[in-house]
């Protein structure tokens, strides 16, 4: 059911995650929501392959976890489907991925420099908050070059 709000002088208004879908923050919840599920998965792929080593398991999990995210923001977060084709999302959404996969990766050097005994949980959580901060500038990034509704 759809609730409809009426002005005095206008036509209806809806609330703001029905009436303004591309809105910015009906898009950054779909952001935060598919970033969620990303990281889900990611943590999954992590713990599975954790035996050959976190940079491997963090390698495949930034990847698969991207490339799941890429189509979600293509067909849900920015609806773009009509505008973006596949690839050219995988393409440069993933060229943005690989830099959140090199600051990841720094940060995982850094932890097992610091506190070399660190354990998985330890190592997925600082993965996941330094993925937060670059989370942040790669929505903007998206939505202002990969899913830019303009020409």
């Amino acid at each position: 059911m759809i609730v409809q709000f009426h002005d005095a002088v206008g036509p209806p208004t809806y609330p703001p995650l029905r009436g303004r879908a591309g809105g910015v923050f009906a898009q950054l919840t779909r952001f935060t929501l598919v970033g969620t599920s990303s990281n889900v998965l990611y943590a999954l792929a992590f713990f599975t392959l954790d035996m050959y080593g976190s940079f491997v398991a963090n390698l495949v999990g930034v990847v698969t976890s991207s490339m799941l995210a890429n189509e979600l923001h293509r067909r849900l977060t920015f609806r773009a489907v009509d505008r973006v084709r596949w690839f050219v999302a995988q393409w440069e959404g993933g060229t943005l991925a690989l830099i959140g996969l090199a600051v990841s990766s720094l940060a995982l050097a850094l932890l097992h420099m610091l506190f070399p005994g660190a354990d998985g949980p330890a190592q997925v959580a600082l993965v996941i908050a330094v993925s937060a901060v670059v989370g942040g500038l790669r929505f903007l990034a998206l939505r202002g070059w990969v899913y830019a509704s303009g020409p």
